[in-house]
């Protein structure tokens, strides 16, 4: 059976750091930067544990910058 891996491309400098992305996530993939700040002054989405993306784009969906790109692979 094949397998679906995700990956994950943020923006940071136009991320706001909403934290909608990371409630979104069903995986834990994502969190909050918490000392580093992007150039408008907002502590920005990153990813923390790109192994677990299942690539089903949850996050991309509810981010209101249009920030989040996914990217599904399938391993077969």
């Amino acid at each position: 059976m094949a397998k679906v891996i995700g990956t994950v491309e943020i923006e940071a400098e136009r991320c706001k750091g909403c934290d909608l992305c990371v409630i979104a996530c069903p995986v834990d993939v994502l969190t909050l930067a918490e000392k580093e700040v992007n150039d408008r002054g907002y502590h920005f989405a990153l990813i923390k544990n790109a192994d677990a993306c299942i690539g089903c784009a949850a996050c991309a969906t509810v981010c209101p910058d249009g920030c989040i790109e996914v990217y599904r692979f399938v391993e077969k």
